[in-house]
């Protein structure tokens, strides 16, 4: 009996090491995390990837389109291939504050930085991050993201917008679509 005490007993710790070492990487918040969304599935925008920052538009030029080898085009808002697609011209009055960065600047932006989002309010079109962080869809990019799984896991990264001052573009890593976002402080 001793015996069989002893082996369960010296069996447990390491049990418990092979269990541990299943669960999946915690990073500080805010910081990249393994690229894994909604329970453990892989992101399946991008190739899995971050992408880097989307780069100044000239002038007046047209957002770009993706193009498909069967001719059919992609005017959606997403990234593909690190490539930004359908970012709206520089010159859109839509995108213009009277006071940019009017709650001050939001730092933690870029490739490093991954969010959940911990409390939606979409009948506002504003979202939390950890650390109560605090941002609002742009009016008309909301029909892109209404139906994001806004509190089921999705990460985040949130990009200064080169184009629009004021303004971010908040990428969904799970979709690869992206949509214009207003710091409003914590």
């Amino acid at each position: 009996m001793k015996k069989r005490l002893f082996l369960v007993l010296a069996a447990l710790p390491m049990t418990a090491m092979l269990v541990w070492s299943q669960r999946p990487a915690e990073a500080p918040p805010g910081q990249e995390r393994a690229p894994e969304t909604r329970a453990g599935n892989s992101p399946r925008a991008n190739q899995g990837k971050i992408p880097p920052p989307p780069t100044a538009r000239n002038g007046g030029a047209k957002p770009e389109q993706e193009r498909h080898p069967n001719g059919k085009v992609n005017n959606s808002q997403h990234v593909n291939n690190d490539h930004w697609y359908g970012h709206d011209a520089p010159n859109d009055k839509r995108y213009k504050l009277d006071h940019p960065f009017e709650h001050g600047h939001f730092e933690r932006f870029g490739a490093n930085y991954r969010y959940n989002v911990v409390k939606i309010d979409r009948d506002h079109h504003r979202f939390w991050f950890p650390g109560g962080f605090y941002f609002e869809v742009a009016a008309w990019d909301w029909a892109v993201c209404a139906d994001w799984c806004w509190d089921c896991g999705d990460d985040f990264v949130v990009y200064e917008d080169p184009d629009h001052p004021g303004w971010y573009l908040l990428y969904n890593v799970h979709t690869g679509a992206y949509v214009h976002v207003n710091y409003l402080g914590t």
